[in-house]
């Protein structure tokens, strides 16, 4: 089958930083799926394994987390899904990835993809819909409806690809007032196209931001990016007993500055649930299942800001590159061998 793989960790300006390849076909057993993948989507997480990790010698290692695709066989323990269907999901940081044509992936992190999309718009949409659900709703437990009425949620770095569904969730689904943060007149738009009530620019203080607007302290913050940077900012402008979720990798947090207003932490990582085989693994596929049914009812829409042409190596490395640039907006795929 045809993949697009690293054999070595490389600047995505090196000319074999990824690589198109032919590799065996994988075969379906216990509650794996073999999906025939249409599209993909590129995330963040993608260039930070391409850069980190190092593939042992003579295993091209295959990036890739998002995907949405046909089943083309099941395993003998598969009880949701059978070939035909159409699924998307996001993946498991423990597997090879989905930049192949044919991928194996865990029934219980999957969900059926949304009649109403295309394989590259659903493709934009399964781990960053995922992230920005147990972010919001598990992680910082903010009720749906009106439960959060009179409440305040800031989303730093709001125009990217957790920020652009997470607003949306938080807009849609609660009744929190959704402050969203960009530094660009046009990712700026996008926010607020997303939902936002309010757009700030990150490359400002922020706390002066929030008093520019005469908002109150906020309730709670997600902070998507340059967490360490805004750190500082965050702490003065969160409310007391306000909730801080994180999803970035920050090199270095004085968590100590959260004690005097009882500020709680909260990380997220969409992949805990398949990396440790969680009791609980089913509910990724449950969410996604939610989230289509949300995307078929208009009450949430794709995040799918450019389509990069077929899958291969040369265009992986195009997305790759804006996805270090840190100027993506939306969510960057592509589609077909």
């Amino acid at each position: 089958m045809k993949a697009v793989a690293y054999r070595t960790s490389l600047p995505i300006t090196h000319a074999d930083a990824l690589l198109d390849l032919e590799l065996p076909a994988p075969r379906a057993g216990g509650r794996d799926l073999l999906v025939e993948v249409k599209a993909v989507s590129v995330n963040p997480v993608d260039a930070k394994m391409r850069k980190r990790t190092e593939p042992a010698p003579g295993a091209p290692q295959v990036l890739g987390w998002d995907a949405a695709g046909v089943v083309k066989a099941v395993g003998p323990d598969v009880t949701l899904f059978r070939p035909g269907d159409r699924v998307w999901y996001a993946g498991s940081i423990a597997r090879p990835g989905s930049n192949s044509e044919l991928h194996l992936v865990d029934e219980r992190i999957v969900g059926h993809m949304p009649a109403s999309l295309d394989f590259g718009a659903a493709a934009a949409l399964p781990l960053t819909a995922i992230t920005a659900w147990e972010l919001l709703f598990e992680r910082l437990q903010v009720g749906r409806g009106a439960d959060a009425q009179g409440k305040s949620l800031l989303v730093v770095g709001a125009a990217g690809g957790v920020g652009s569904i997470l607003v949306q969730l938080a807009r849609q689904l609660t009744g929190l007032t959704v402050i969203g943060t960009a530094s660009r007149p046009e990712t700026a738009d996008w926010v607020r196209r997303l939902g936002a009530h309010h757009v700030i620019d990150h490359g400002k203080p922020l706390s002066e931001e929030i008093a520019r607007l005469g908002l109150p302290p906020v309730d709670y913050v997600a902070s998507l990016t340059h967490s360490d940077a805004h750190f500082a900012q965050i702490v003065e402008l969160i409310a007391p007993q306000g909730k801080l979720g994180l999803i970035d990798d920050p090199a270095e947090l004085d968590v100590s500055l959260l004690k005097r207003k009882s500020i709680s932490l909260h990380w997220e990582l969409m992949f805990t649930r398949s990396l440790f085989q969680t009791a609980d693994m089913h509910k990724q596929h449950e969410l996604l299942d939610e989230v289509a049914r949300l995307v078929d009812a208009g009450v949430l829409k794709s995040t799918l800001a450019e389509r990069f042409g077929k899958i291969d190596a040369a265009n992986l490395k195009r997305a790759h590159a804006v996805i270090e640039s840190n100027k993506a907006r939306g969510k960057i795929v592509l589609e077909g061998f």
